[in-house]
């Protein structure tokens, strides 16, 4: 399959990205001042060892806890292949071929008691997507264009890298809040992408994250964006700028925007010719 498909990059991904970059280069530059300095003389060494023995044990601590996770999952999820879940496997494969991905991410379910979610990891030189049992099974039970639509998004953080660029920009983390925002123009972008694999999974699947599989379909998704505006107020826009995710009243609202004009333009675009 050649066919590829389109889609678009948030603006504030490559906004963010190049302070993100600055950031970076700077601390890796502090990183290798601090080490010249260090190892200058003794003196300089005994006062810098304290500080590089707890930057090497934090670096330690991440690599040991995603190979642990890594572990875990092997043992303990379900890996979806050809053989099990060949549905789930399909969609997969159909949507790494049209993303140009040369690779297929090891794909597994794990459950996790009734929790909704996805992620995607990379550990080792290999990309792993884990989607939450409870996910999967509401999506294949009412709605598998919502399913669609979650691993959609989840292999957009595979296609643009951002797993890779998080860990060789790591030095970024000093600056307060650029993080948090990197990552959620991050998710808008898999949400686009998402949304270019499965147009039809996008109000579901955000339902879905939203409520439970028990109680997405009795939602009033009107009522629900509704919320974004009548928000408001310090605590509701600083819990979003914390957090490494958009407000899902927000994510939804964007895909309603952008129907809304593609319907204007289709019915202008009608009038005129008509006229």
């Amino acid at each position: 399959m050649n066919q590829r498909i389109e889609y678009e990059v948030h603006p504030n991904e490559k906004f963010y990205f190049v302070f993100k970059l600055i950031a970076a280069l700077v601390g890796y530059a502090g990183i290798y001042w601090l080490l010249s300095v260090a190892f200058s003389n003794s003196a300089s060494a005994v006062t810098f060892l304290p500080l590089m023995f707890y930057v090497v044990l934090i670096i330690l601590y991440l690599f040991f806890s995603a190979g642990i996770l890594t572990g875990f999952l092997k043992g303990n999820a379900i890996k979806v292949s050809e053989r099990q879940f060949p549905e789930v496997y399909d969609v997969v494969a159909k949507q790494c071929s049209l993303l140009g991905l040369k690779h297929i991410p090891e794909v597994y379910i794990l459950q996790r008691g009734g929790v909704l979610n996805a992620f995607a990891m990379r550990f080792a030189g290999d990309n792993y997507v884990v989607l939450y049992s409870d996910v999967v099974e509401e999506a294949m039970a009412e709605d598998f264009n919502a399913l669609k639509f979650i691993i959609g998004h989840e292999l957009g953080h595979v296609k643009r890298k951002h797993m890779t660029k998080r860990i060789w920009l790591f030095p970024a983390f000093i600056v307060p809040f650029l993080n948090s925002a990197y990552s959620r123009a991050c998710e808008y972008t898999c949400d686009n992408i998402g949304d270019a694999l499965c147009p039809e999974g996008v109000s579901s699947g955000f339902l879905i994250l939203a409520s439970g599989k028990k109680l997405w379909k009795k939602v009033d998704r009107q009522a629900f964006l509704d919320q974004e505006a009548e928000g408001g107020g310090f605590w509701f826009w600083f819990a979003e700028k914390t957090s490494t995710h958009p407000r899902l009243t927000k994510r939804i609202g964007r895909f309603e925007e952008l129907q809304e004009a593609q319907e204007n333009h289709v019915e202008n675009q009608s009038l005129v010719e008509l006229g």
